[in-house]
């Protein structure tokens, strides 16, 4: 009897984070849906009000942090979902995908390509328009819950090559959507509150490098630097970001505290935060749409971005790299897959509505053009997708049982 080959730890790891990934993506579609039907609703002056409504924490004597829920929910709940995707990049450059320089240039060229392609869409198009221009980034995000989930619809059909390639490339993704965020929606910047941060960011690194490996330190030095960096102008998310870079990968004994808290945070941020945030940011009321305005210069330059500018930016560019001898297609892997999984790429959803959050803060009727354009982006992107990886897949084998069964007869 011929016995299955043990599965490497690193292919267990990255299998068991799709999977997640992928449970977490179908949730948040439906926290979309429930969105926009409670949006367009009856119900739709209590959806506004109960994101409206005014939390005070934090609060000490004259100093205090008052905001509506919504921004607790993008500025506070996010935090941590930055904070776990700061320590997935971390682990990945030091173990992971990021590791080896062979592994990361054919994702991170495709990642180049699926970021200026979908700008300079956008920037065509709105170019004329200094208020419009500032969602210039918007089209530049993936979700990777999404893309995921795309791929997890196909089960065994796909290649694990396939797989790692998309869950790389999206990590490069969100680095870069971070360093957007760091370097174009920051503003009226506090140097008092940036000194206090950066006494509290200095701590966290000189923990690190003294070896100490509790993490309770670190997460009360990352609650100083949030609110440091909320006070800032620079947006509080990124304290995520950075407190999570100073989380040691191992102690003395082996044990990885990134490993730990990657495990103990993925299922809340999965299952809780991201749903959350979609059913609080995916509110688009219809009524106030009609068909063109799909063809709106904001609405428009977005979804052209994900639908054309997202599968053209990676393919041209992987397929120059691997023309001119940079990289080539992992094994086992086609050009009409690399397409699919290009096409995945062009599902913004979680990242795309942040960026629209900052970018149109002050402006209502962008941010729906914005808004409508992720979603209708989105969804086509993900409908395209989905036709072009059944097309390219391999076919389903069939069951040990049904072929000698069909042989026999």
């Amino acid at each position: 009897m011929q016995q299955t080959p043990p599965s490497s730890p690193l292919l267990n790891a990255v299998q068991n984070f799709i999977r997640l990934e992928a449970a977490g993506g179908i949730l948040l579609l439906c926290a979309a849906i429930l969105a926009m039907l409670v949006a367009n609703s009856v119900l739709a002056p209590l959806y506004s009000q109960f994101l409206d409504t005014e939390i005070a924490l934090l609060k000490v004597g004259e100093f205090g942090i008052e905001k509506p829920l919504l921004l607790w929910i993008n500025d506070g709940l996010m935090a941590i979902f930055f904070f776990l995707i700061g320590l997935e990049i971390k682990r990945e450059m030091l173990e992971g995908e990021l590791s080896s320089l062979p592994q990361i240039v054919l994702p991170g060229i495709g990642a180049l390509g699926g970021m200026l392609v979908p700008a300079a869409i956008y920037v065509w198009l709105n170019g004329g328009d200094p208020d419009a221009l500032r969602g210039w980034a918007v089209p530049v995000a993936t979700d990777i819950a999404f893309a995921l989930a795309l791929l997890g619809l196909f089960g065994q059909r796909v290649p694990v090559a396939l797989k790692v390639f998309l869950l790389t490339l999206a990590i490069f993704d969100d680095l870069a959507a971070i360093m957007i965020i760091a370097l174009f929606y920051s503003s009226d910047l506090s140097l008092t509150a940036l000194s206090v941060g950066a006494v509290a960011l200095g701590g966290a690194i000189l923990m690190n490098r003294m070896g100490v490996t509790e993490v309770a330190g670190y997460v009360l030095l990352g609650i100083v630097l949030w609110v440091a960096v909320l006070k800032s102008g620079i947006h509080a998310t990124l304290a995520g970001v950075l407190i999570a870079f100073c989380i040691p990968m191992r102690d003395e004994r082996g044990r990885s505290p990134i490993k730990e808290m990657e495990h103990d945070l993925h299922a809340p941020v999965a299952f809780a935060i991201l749903p959350l945030f979609a059913f609080a940011n995916a509110g688009l009321n219809l009524g106030e749409m009609s068909i063109g305005s799909l063809a709106e210069p904001i609405t428009l330059g977005v979804i052209l971005g994900l639908l054309l500018g997202k599968p053209i930016g990676i393919l041209g560019f992987v397929g120059l790299a691997v023309a001119v001898g940079l990289a080539r297609l992992p094994e086992r892997v086609t050009w009409p897959q690399i397409l699919g999984a290009a096409m995945a790429c062009g599902i913004g959803f979680t990242m795309s509505l942040f960026i629209a959050g900052l970018a149109f803060e002050h402006g209502s009727a962008e941010l729906s053009g914005g808004r409508l354009g992720i979603l209708a982006g989105s969804i086509l992107s993900a409908l395209v997708g989905y036709l072009v990886l059944q097309l390219s897949l391999p076919a389903k084998k069939p069951a040990v049982g049904a072929a000698k069964a069909a042989t026999e007869e």
